[in-house]
């Protein structure tokens, strides 16, 4: 059997994941319609609320201890769960509200060429791709039902969406995709609660219509339990070039969710402007990053990190039976090691 072969089903295992992610990460734009009366920090913060217990609760029933985490590690996860929820959620709800979930969704289509921008060495197929993308936001914005006001939303939540996950990185390794995204909805609810009190008062609070429970309760369980932790899972496996390809669905799940809940059908520059976002993506991203290859990089490096700190302290990492922070068997063994199919099947 080929590395090759060893390595597919993990892959596949990811390609899914990060796929499934972005799509309900799109449909975030449509459910926020249907919750735009309800108080918007009050919300976001039972949802949260939610979401964390849900998370934490299931960090308890996988084992997965409390860790100890560095001062800089601890502005990470801070400044991920501000930036990537907080702040990202308030852009999608505002541009919903001024825009439509057609524009949200595409401005955030262009997540993974705003990934590739940031490399700061674009080749000519990324600027041309860019340039495809730019196009397709024109069109959704300047003939489709967006408006200036909800382009700049849009944009926020794109800067947010991009922030979401270059600050996860640095973490996963540690932390695992569990425990990420159950501490970064624990930090948003303090943030949005405080924030609620300062602008509400005690009006940040209400009891919701049964349409707005449900919106909230699919906000807190499907967008935020179920897609964060898919995300978080297929980033390390992939990598942040690969796994942003996927954003090209926000989009799709955006106007696919805001046509199935009624909140207004797509118009034809909509449609249009979001195909040449992903026809933008597909072009710029198609292509493996030249060095660069799942095979060259060997699977445990991407799922465990060059040192594992279960209990808080750093230590080099030593071949053992103990599990990854969610439970990815950590059987890593030296890199020149003559069995690399055997290392790879272990995750």
């Amino acid at each position: 059997m080929s590395t090759d072969v060893s390595i597919r089903p993990a892959q596949t295992r990811g390609l899914a994941q990060a796929a499934g992610a972005m799509f309900l990460v799109g449909t975030l734009a449509g459910v926020a319609g249907a919750i735009q009366d309800y108080p918007l920090y009050g919300g976001q913060a039972l949802r949260y609320l939610l979401a964390a217990a849900v998370l934490l609760a299931v960090t308890r029933l996988a084992g997965l201890k409390f860790v100890r985490l560095t001062p800089r590690e601890t502005a990470l996860l801070v400044t991920l769960s501000l930036t990537g929820l907080v702040i990202f959620n308030v852009c999608v709800i505002e541009a919903t509200r001024h825009g439509g979930p057609a524009l949200v969704g595409t401005v955030l289509g262009t997540v993974p060429l705003a990934l590739a921008l940031l490399d700061g060495r674009p080749s000519p197929r990324v600027v041309g791709a860019a340039t495809v993308v730019v196009a397709g936001a024109t069109v959704a914005t300047g003939l489709g039902s967006g408006d200036l006001p909800g382009l700049l939303w849009s944009l926020g939540a794109l800067v947010c969406e991009v922030c979401f996950s270059l600050l996860a990185l640095p973490l996963l390794p540690k932390l695992g995709a569990v425990r990420v995204s159950a501490y970064s909805a624990a930090l948003a609810v303090p943030l949005l609660a405080a924030t609620g009190l300062l602008i509400d008062g005690t009006a940040m609070l209400r009891v919701p219509t049964l349409g707005e429970a449900a919106g909230l309760g699919y906000q807190s369980i499907i967008v935020t339990t179920v897609a964060f932790f898919l995300w978080y899972d297929a980033l390390p496996r992939l990598g942040p070039g690969r796994a942003g390809l996927f954003a090209g669905l926000i989009p799709v799940g955006a106007i696919a969710t805001g046509a199935v809940l009624g909140l207004g059908a797509p118009s034809v520059a909509d449609l249009a402007g979001a195909a040449l976002v992903v026809t933008g993506i597909v072009i710029g991203l198609s292509a493996p990053a030249a060095g660069t290859s799942v095979v060259q990089r060997p699977l445990e490096l991407v799922l465990v990190g060059d040192h594992v700190q279960d209990d808080g302290e750093e230590r080099p990492h030593q071949p053992s039976d103990d599990e990854h922070p969610d439970g990815v068997q950590n059987q890593v063994t030296d890199l020149h090691d003559s069995s690399p199919q055997r290392r790879l099947e272990s995750s």
